[in-house]
């Protein structure tokens, strides 16, 4: 009784040292691998005590299969309950017998292929070593029965596996299985009188383990060195995308979209650290590009400011040419600062109820001819479209695409960026 309660205790540390070590593997964020598994086997064995004199079997003995389910905390150690089933028969030359063995066990799980590096060298073969405690119930069927001999059992063994695939591994076994206070011999004929792991046999079998789970590998075959080092180079590969992203600059102004409040500025204008068009006067129009437009269109004592402007001063900046709507590159997105331009016109139709106008629009003279012809009729159509949902009435209104405006330099960002609009003529 001793002896049994200090095997029982050796094997309930030593289940509870490796569950620990699982534990505290468990807490490292390496883990990305199938962990639950089934296991099937079927085989030989050959029990070697206790029978009493001229009952023995064959060497070895068919008649042993097992099912068993494992779960692996980390990809070195692990949890399984199995069950298994013996038939054990006399052999020729032995007296007749017939028993029969059902056993059940909680086993830990050594990968111990990966401790040893296997790895390095196959990704096809592996080793587990595994033991553990359980509840056995021998039962004698002939040349007489007898009762139930329930019985503790010691169980260890080493399981060789061959990769078929990422979910299907062929296996080979061969365990040791020791019974504590097992009753009777295996033939049921006479009581066992031996003391400590009264019977003992070993089993060999072969099998098919199932892996479970969505990822690529089981824990039997993760390389923490290799697969880690995957990991992590898809996690900066990530924060690489991530930065990238966050580094874009759609209007090309030199601040981040993240970090801009205007993402929509015009090409070449400079900006604040916040991405804003310097605009010192407060007039909506970058001063950058107001510099270009008095180039272009101012005369001498004209006058380009509008606010409070009345309808002689408008009509007077339209014929000069400072009204104009402004547009992105091959776009027929409006600047947002040129739109104030479509409310002077809208303010001046509203004015002179009998006055009529033309939208003319242009491109610069990059691209294909014919497609920069289209794309003036679409801008001088799209400001066609905001002055009729202004409330200008569309009889009033003509609009029409003047194509490339050749006037000015066309290797100048700047220049470019002042022939994409679309002008207003009055009649």
């Amino acid at each position: 009784m001793k002896n049994l309660k200090k095997i029982t205790l050796l094997a309930a540390c030593t289940l509870l040292g490796v569950n620990a070590q699982a534990q505290d593997d468990t807490s490292q964020e390496n883990q990305d691998f199938n962990r639950w598994s089934i296991e099937l086997e079927a085989g030989v064995h050959k029990p070697s005590r206790a029978f009493a004199p001229g009952y023995f079997t064959n060497t070895p003995s068919f008649g042993q299969g097992g099912l068993g389910v494992r779960y692996m905390f980390t990809n070195r150690f692990g949890l399984k309950i199995d069950g298994g089933y013996q038939s054990i028969e006399s052999d020729d030359e032995s007296l007749e017998f017939k028993s029969r063995i059902i056993r059940t066990s909680l086993q830990g799980v050594v990968n111990a292929g990966d401790i040893m590096n296997f790895r390095e060298w196959s990704n096809t073969i592996n080793v587990l070593f595994h033991g553990g405690l359980g509840y056995s119930v021998l039962k004698a069927e002939e040349p007489f029965e007898q009762g139930n001999d329930q019985m503790l059992n010691l169980i260890a063994g080493i399981t060789p596996q061959v990769k078929l695939s990422d979910h299907f591994v062929l296996t080979g076994d061969v365990s040791a299985i020791g019974n504590i206070r097992q009753s009777y011999t295996y033939d049921g004929t006479m009581r066992n009188n031996i003391r400590g792991v009264d019977g003992f046999l070993v089993n060999a079998s072969v099998g098919l383990t199932v892996y479970l789970g969505s990822a690529e590998k089981h824990a039997d075959w993760y390389n923490e060195k290799e697969d880690g080092l995957a990991k992590d180079v898809d996690s900066l590969r990530q924060r690489l995308a991530d930065i990238e992203n966050d580094m874009k600059d759609t209007d090309k102004d030199g601040v981040p979209d993240y970090l801009d409040r205007e993402p929509n500025t015009m090409n070449g204008v400079a900006v604040n650290s916040k991405g804003v068009a310097v605009d010192k006067n407060g007039n909506g129009v970058p001063d950058e590009i107001e510099d270009s437009l008095d180039k272009r269109y101012a005369k001498s004592g004209s006058n380009n400011t509008v606010s409070g402007a009345d309808s002689g001063t408008i009509r007077k900046l339209i014929d000069e040419g400072y009204v104009n709507v402004y547009f992105k590159f091959n776009s027929t997105e409006p600047e947002p600062y040129s739109l104030q331009s479509v409310n002077y016109l809208i303010k001046y139709m509203m004015e002179h109820e009998n006055a009529e106008a033309e939208l003319i629009g242009y491109a610069d003279e990059i691209g294909d001819p014919g497609y920069n012809k289209t794309l003036s009729e679409r801008r001088a159509k799209e400001v066609y479209d905001i002055l009729v949902a202004a409330g200008v009435n569309a009889d009033r209104l003509s609009h029409t695409g003047s194509g490339e405006d050749t006037s000015v330099d066309k290797s100048s960002g700047g220049a470019r960026q002042l022939v994409r609009r679309v002008t207003f003529k009055l009649k």
